[in-house]
């Protein structure tokens, strides 16, 4: 099959940002799918515009993979790139994708997402897996939060890090933040009780937590996904940061440190947190100090 990318998308009353997204795609995409979830300003029509495919999705039950996977069963090319109407691809990413596609790969790649929260708040970048084969297994798993990365793993393939760049707006209105952190909470936990095993859901839980400043029950996950992942360093290291800064316990914390280097000889991370126990061991942590909890890539 020819080497061609597919741009597929969910959006919902997009018209601020949408053009913005697919500017920044024009050059590099064959295809546009964009699944809408019941607009009522012009995205339909800006996409509709820009020779997009749009799909209609019913989305009074909340569930993003599902809406994903409308989007990814329709595209036709032989790659599929996935973005979100707040996010633009950056310039230099162009040529990396071109390349990615020029090699066979089984792989789905991870891209760097820059988010930019505006109103006072710090940048934060994370990474998720943006470009994959377009497979009828890899599909998107979770109502929210959702990944590939599972599936693209027991498709057979193979994650890779890339050097992708993705700039993401997110909102920046407390209040809308905090109801959104909440609304998720509920979907994780009604997740999580219909599938106790799937323990993925769980670092999403905390950061929810985390995000409104809930830090006990923060820690309380982070506790149970330590339990529930014991062979895990990072794990441990999380667990161990929370009872170190958030719910102070520092004997506690300093187990999980040295767990996390029986798993990880050399951790530089359980290492440096080892130190900061060692040169504060008579008075404590001050919330908020240490560098922000370590995540997945």
């Amino acid at each position: 099959m020819p080497q061609t990318l597919s741009l597929c998308m969910i959006a919902k009353d997009e018209e601020r940002h949408l053009q913005t997204c697919l500017d920044s795609v024009r050059d590099l995409v064959d295809e546009i799918i964009v699944v809408d979830t019941g607009s009522t300003d012009a995205t339909q029509e800006i996409a509709t515009r820009n020779g997009a495919t749009v799909i209609p999705f019913d989305f009074s039950y909340v569930d993003f993979s599902s809406a994903r996977n409308i989007g990814l069963a329709n595209a036709s090319c032989a790659s599929i790139l996935v973005l979100d109407a707040d996010e633009t691809l950056d310039s230099s990413s162009l040529p990396v994708i071109k390349a990615i596609l020029g090699h066979d790969n089984n792989a789905g790649y991870y891209a760097a997402r820059r988010n930019h929260g505006g109103g006072g708040l710090n940048e934060a970048t994370d990474h998720v897996v943006r470009l994959f084969p377009n497979r009828p297994e890899y599909r998107f798993r979770g109502r929210v939060h959702e990944t590939i990365d599972a599936a693209i793993l027991a498709g057979g393939g193979s994650l890779r890090v890339s050097d992708i760049l993705i700039h993401h707006k997110f909102a920046t209105h407390p209040d809308v933040r905090q109801q959104k952190n909440h609304r998720y909470i509920e979907i994780l936990k009604e997740e999580l009780a219909s599938d106790p095993t799937d323990n993925s859901r769980l670092d999403f839980l905390a950061a929810e937590y985390h995000q409104l400043g809930l830090f006990d029950e923060a820690t309380c996950v982070a506790e149970c996904i330590a339990q529930v992942r014991p062979q895990d360093p990072l794990a441990q290291l999380n667990a161990g940061i929370y009872h170190l800064v958030f719910k102070p316990d520092l004997a506690q914390a300093r187990a999980d440190f040295n767990r996390a280097l029986e798993l990880r000889p050399n951790y530089q991370e359980a290492l440096s947190f080892l130190q900061t126990l060692d040169e504060r061991e008579q008075g404590g942590c001050i919330r908020g100090e240490l560098p922000e909890l370590q995540t997945r890539t």
